[in-house]
């Protein structure tokens, strides 16, 4: 079943990420707020990615049943950091900010509802209870790391 406790905390960070958006959306092209609340999504996108690839991927990759919808969500979240590192360069308050904002917002979209509706159920079944403890143990441990870092790391090429 895919209510254990990993997927609902992927989930959390899920709807956590879904309001910072809409929150950046409802700002205008002035609005200071509009650098604060995305420097707090990109650090947030950053940690969840991260964290999620070594505590949930990493046993995905490892599953041969898995492995296929593990790799894609790894390409997407490269995708999605190379959205972040376009954006932290531009001004916020720019027309190709807000553009290239939406157009990363709807890979993200698209891609967590893929997370939700396809990956974390097949995982789900194929994953033992005791395993999905061990994953959410992973990543209640490398969040918080993952937070620290992405503070000072930026997204994208830049980080390479």
């Amino acid at each position: 079943m895919a209510d254990a406790k990993i997927y609902a905390e992927l989930k959390a960070d899920h709807d956590r990420h879904r309001e910072l958006i809409a929150r950046i959306e409802d700002t205008s092209r002035k609005d200071e707020e509009r650098q604060e609340l995305f420097d707090i999504l990109r650090v947030e996108l950053q940690a969840h990615a991260a964290a999620e690839e070594e505590a949930l991927y990493s046993v995905m990759l490892a599953n041969p049943e898995l492995r296929d919808e593990a790799r894609h969500s790894v390409s997407e979240h490269k995708e999605i950091d190379d959205f972040l590192g376009e954006l932290v360069e531009k001004d916020t308050s720019s027309l190709f900010w807000m553009s290239k904002f939406k157009s990363m917002r709807e890979r993200y979209l698209h891609h967590i509802e893929e997370e939700e509706k396809e990956m974390f159920p097949e995982a789900a079944k194929e994953l033992s209870k005791t395993k999905e403890a061990e994953i959410a143990k992973v990543f209640a441990r490398r969040k918080p790391k993952e937070l620290e870092r992405a503070e000072t790391e930026m997204p994208g090429d830049a980080r390479e």
